[in-house]
């Protein structure tokens, strides 16, 4: 893929990082912020959370929960307010996690894209839970992507009994679909960018990224290729975002080997003229696991991932990432939460 020249780079527009911005809870791990300036004119974070009683990971996968949080500013500190989608029983597609939010507002209806999941197991209540467990296994399997809608960034949300992107057998995306990343055309159809794996003998392939579009955000969704947007030999990438621009799409998303901009798990930012030929930016790196924070020190977190964009005007003002300490790794992780990079002019 060619790249294509760019002005500054992102990544070297951003500005030193508020120590207290962002959000956290206590006793939860807290992940996957979304942002979105509600009608009351406060800053609105749609993010996931699950119990400290489970382990990291696996636990979003059986446990996770999407809630609001609300600041004044987009730097926060954010603060709860209230669970926006939680456990609704094994039956529904999404009936015992929901996670991966990116909310959006279309014309007066704010609509919350998400990744849902269930298993027919019991609860996980005072047992250690592995990869291996049941729950874990079929809990993955059954990620899928739908929507919520509502009239309010304060609900009520109206959910639905079926997803958006379904998986499809025999294709990229046959195991599942996941960390969904819509974006609104002019004419109104969403152009929605998402993490695939497909089904490989009881196990899943490799994380791959698909293109689907919708002539609104109700769908139905139409797969755009037969295969990835990007060649799974060289592109191992996962948690797309992707914005529309006057030239076509641009899209950040995590390097999982660091191959493509020299930093294992940092982000790229690429280009496309149409949403489905994609092609790196010359200055591909789109952002770093080392924070310069307010107070003056640099550091290196364990995980910073799951990236979202602020717009305002039509410029992106803020980055929202899911961040963790320690050495590197969901396991290592002692304290999760979602930090906030503001963003300085071209």
């Amino acid at each position: 893929m060619k790249s294509m020249d760019t002005a500054k780079s992102l990544f070297e527009r951003f500005l030193p990082a508020p120590r207290n911005g962002g959000f956290r809870m206590l006793d939860y791990w807290v992940w996957c912020g979304s942002v979105i300036k509600g009608e009351d004119g406060r800053f609105h974070m749609f993010a996931s959370r699950w119990p400290k009683s489970l382990p990291m990971h696996p636990g979003w996968i059986v446990a996770s929960e999407v809630v609001r949080a609300v600041s004044y500013t987009p730097e926060g500190p954010y603060s709860f307010e209230e669970v926006v989608l939680p456990a609704r029983g094994a039956e529904y597609w999404d009936g015992r996690s929901t996670h991966n939010p990116h909310i959006m507002k279309i014309g007066h209806t704010y609509v919350l894209y998400y990744m849902g999941s269930t298993h027919p197991f019991a609860d996980v209540i005072g047992e250690e839970l592995t990869l291996d467990d049941p729950r874990t296994i079929v809990g993955r399997s059954n990620k899928r992507i739908g929507i919520a809608t509502s009239n309010s960034v304060f609900g009520p949300w109206q959910r639905y009994d079926t997803p958006i992107q379904p998986t499809r057998p025999g294709h990229f995306d046959s195991f599942l679909t996941s960390n969904p990343a819509p974006c609104l055309n002019p004419d109104g159809s969403i152009l929605l960018i998402y993490k695939a794996r497909s089904y490989e003998g009881y196990k899943h392939g490799e994380m791959t990224i698909g293109a689907s579009r919708g002539d609104t955000y109700m769908g139905p969704y139409q797969v755009q290729l037969e295969g990835p947007i990007f060649p799974p030999e060289t592109f191992h990438l996962e948690d797309p975002f992707v914005w529309k621009t006057s030239q076509g799409y641009e899209l950040i998303a995590k390097d999982m080997d660091g191959t493509l901009c020299g930093e294992k798990h940092c982000g790229i930012h690429a280009f496309s003229p149409n949403g489905i030929d994609w092609m790196l930016q010359s200055n591909p790196k789109a952002y770093s696991r080392t924070v310069l924070w307010d107070d003056g020190v640099v550091q290196t977190m364990g995980s910073l991932e799951r990236p979202f964009l602020l717009f305002e005007n039509g410029k992106p003002t803020h980055l929202f990432a899911a961040t963790a300490d320690g050495p590197g790794g969901f396991q290592q992780a002692t304290e999760t939460w979602n930090m906030v990079i503001p963003i300085g002019n071209e």
